[in-house]
């Protein structure tokens, strides 16, 4: 049994275990994250395994600072170009990184994505490693990975 949801949906309440999650995603508001001109929405989530699909849009001249993807992570940009440091994903391309991999990433003119992550990407700050949140990476989302705990 999944604790999978799309959270603020507001036609899933009362559905058996096994009904499909039917989602207007134009109904679901726009998440604000810690990442000036980053905002989401988030699609599925499940809180035991880190599992995240989210709709991302970037306003142009936006740039995720640096940070990891623990597990692999998963883009298809729907609107705009992501870039960083070894490419650049076009509208109607798809790019997906290893667990490990870390980067810096922008959107120079704005951009639209449909991101999976198989747990929720560790950024480097000032205040330590955090989600997109804010929240405390290690004590939130280590136990959903398998990988070696440790600064990469």
């Amino acid at each position: 049994m999944t604790n999978a949801c799309t959270p603020n949906a507001s036609n899933h309440e009362g559905l058996t275990a096994l009904a499909s999650r039917f989602v207007d995603v134009d109904e679901l508001a726009w998440e604000p994250t810690t990442v000036d001109g980053v905002e989401t929405k988030t699609l599925l989530f499940e809180k035991s395994s880190g599992l995240l699909t989210v709709l991302m849009k970037m306003a142009p001249g936006s740039k995720l600072p640096d940070h990891a993807h623990m597990q692999i992570e998963q883009t298809f940009v729907l609107e705009g170009t992501l870039v960083c440091g070894e490419g650049e994903c076009k509208t109607g391309d798809f790019v997906w990184r290893p667990a490990g991999s870390r980067h810096r990433a922008w959107c120079p003119d704005g951009g639209l994505m449909l991101a999976i992550f198989q747990v929720p990407n560790k950024f480097f700050t000032d205040q330590g490693e955090q989600d997109i949140l804010g929240q405390n990476w290690q004590t939130l989302w280590a136990h959903c990975t398998n990988m070696e705990q440790k600064t990469l």
